[in-house]
């Protein structure tokens, strides 16, 4: 069973989150609370995934998602935002976040993607523009990406690919014919040489090294 806490400033929202996500099987929403009492309530809950509004009146969502990055067990955190253009999404990434979608996303997709956050992968909705993901991507020179990745071996890169194409740790498993543990493992030894904090962040940072192939390069005969 996945334990999501949903943290928002509109009632509305948390109950038609909470709604969806139980109706799924498998899911339980051990919480549904605003911004200001998101930190204790992960605390006493510890919930896996916390599905977190990135702006709330009460408290700032960036400032949430740095006490919940500090807990001794941090859940996975993603971002809600109403906006196709939010200035503070960056930001998330970089703190650590693992993702963000919009608040209208697909009710059928929303439990398949706390399904993907709480199996280790990340979550980009597709309705958001580029222009944050590039402006991140485009926040140092490609040739200093291209050097981090050095420490890495054939199979971290291996593995760091998938990462960047949004692969969960049991996806990447099946592609790689490896046990989940072991996916786990190369996912913690490539955090920590690229050293970054969450796999979001190596995703980006993947590609803008230029780790990845262009679309139709993945494609094949």
């Amino acid at each position: 069973m996945i334990r999501v806490m949903v943290v928002d400033d509109e009632a509305l929202i948390r109950t038609g989150f909470q709604h969806i996500l139980e109706a799924s099987g498998g899911i339980e929403v051990v919480a549904a609370v605003p911004g200001g009492q998101a930190v204790r309530t992960a605390r006493e809950r510890r919930p896996d995934v916390v599905l977190l509004d990135i702006r709330m009146p009460d408290v700032d969502g960036l400032t949430v998602l740095a006490e919940l990055r500090r807990l001794p067990h941090p859940p996975v955190v993603a971002m809600l935002t109403t906006f196709d253009m939010d200035e503070y999404v960056a930001t998330a990434l970089r703190s650590g976040a693992a993702g963000f979608l919009l608040k209208d996303t697909d009710p059928d997709q929303l439990p398949y993607l706390v399904r993907t956050l709480a199996d280790g992968g990340t979550v980009l909705s597709s309705k958001v523009t580029r222009t944050v993901v590039a402006g991140y991507l485009n926040s140092g020179p490609r040739e200093d990406a291209a050097r981090s990745l050095g420490p890495l071996t054939d199979r971290e890169r291996a593995v760091l690919a998938f990462i960047a194409e949004g692969l969960s740790n049991s996806d990447i498993a099946a592609r790689m014919h490896l046990s989940t543990g072991t996916v786990k493992d190369h996912v913690s030894a490539i955090l920590t040489k690229l050293e970054v904090g969450s796999r979001v962040q190596a995703a980006l940072l993947a590609e803008r090294a230029g780790l990845l192939k262009p679309p139709q390069d993945r494609r094949g005969p």
